[in-house]
């Protein structure tokens, strides 16, 4: 998380393995992928009413998974240098808010399109498919197994490519093509076919969402400074999925009961149009210098001595 690129220009912070970093960026693929996989199986072969109990109490055993890798994180270069120099912000949240309150609403809006639609295309759709369009479960359940199997390479893709050609171009492509495809994406749907169904959720998932995914974890933190830059990006991040993964689903399935598909259309476009202001209102950060100490940092370091 951190300002470098593929650029030898500047001051970078050690990289981590490449297993661990492609591992991080294919979180949420490798999520999807394996949670389908396991309700898939699990509706196959266990009696009715255990089929997603069974996985939910399974998954109690991800809390000691990811309880042992956050303990084991070390923190990057940079930061350490800010520890040893005891100018670390004394409280981080306030500090962000009061510092970069521009930064964390600019991180909110380009989480918006990235998230909310997300819920859309790929759990609202499931309900679509099979309430609206009245096909199999299976339809939309492997469609959204292929793309979370594509996303295993397209996340950690387009995460390395904004090492080279800059977060800001990725983070724009990504929301316009959500923007503009929020109809095209139904029209397909409503097909009935399944390969179209399918090429509906690859080209919403892999090509709108994986394109500002990829990059969104380098980008929210090189929009703080190093003293804040945990508190910016997570603020900016976790209120963004209250307000838009959050209420996704309930606002789709109520659009749809009362205006049909095209309100839901509608709906991913505004949160895409959004993410598109957001991203024009942000500046490119690949080429910053981790280490260098930005003038709020400054200010928060005279106040505190």
């Amino acid at each position: 998380m951190g300002r470098g690129g593929a650029h030898g220009r500047r001051a970078r912070p050690r990289r981590s393995p490449r297993l661990l970093r492609k591992l991080a960026a294919d979180g949420v693929p490798a999520g999807l992928l394996l949670g389908n996989l396991v309700f898939f199986a699990s509706r196959a072969v266990l009696p009715a009413g255990l089929d997603w109990r069974a996985p939910f109490l399974a998954s109690l055993l991800l809390v000691a998974v990811g309880l042992f890798i956050r303990l084991r994180l070390l923190e990057s270069p940079a930061f350490e240098q800010v520890k040893e120099s005891g100018s670390e912000a004394s409280m981080p949240i306030i500090d962000v808010l009061r510092t970069y309150p521009k930064n964390v609403l600019l991180a909110m809006g380009m989480r918006i399109a990235e998230n909310g639609p997300f819920y859309i295309l790929t759990v609202f759709v499931l309900s679509y498919i099979t309430a609206e369009l009245g096909l199999g479960e299976n339809v939309g359940l492997v469609g959204v197994l292929i793309a979370a199997a594509i996303g295993l390479v397209t996340v950690p893709f387009f995460g390395a490519l904004s090492d080279r050609v800059g977060r800001r171009p990725l983070y724009l492509f990504g929301s316009v093509f959500l923007l503009l495809f929020s109809f095209p994406f139904f029209w397909l749907l409503n097909t009935g076919a399944t390969p179209l169904i399918w090429l509906a959720i690859v080209l919403a998932v892999n090509v709108g969402h994986d394109t500002m995914y990829g990059p969104q974890a380098a980008y929210f933190a090189e929009l703080f400074g190093t003293r804040v830059r945990y508190s910016g990006a997570s603020i900016g991040y976790q209120l963004a999925s209250v307000f838009a993964g959050g209420l996704a689903f309930p606002i789709s399935e109520y659009l749809i009961a009362n205006y049909g598909y095209q309100s839901i259309a509608i709906y991913m476009a505004l949160m895409s149009l959004i993410t598109v202001i957001s991203v024009l209102l942000a500046s490119e950060t690949y080429r910053g210098d981790i280490n260098a100490t930005e003038a709020q940092e400054r200010q928060l370091i005279s106040e505190g001595s």
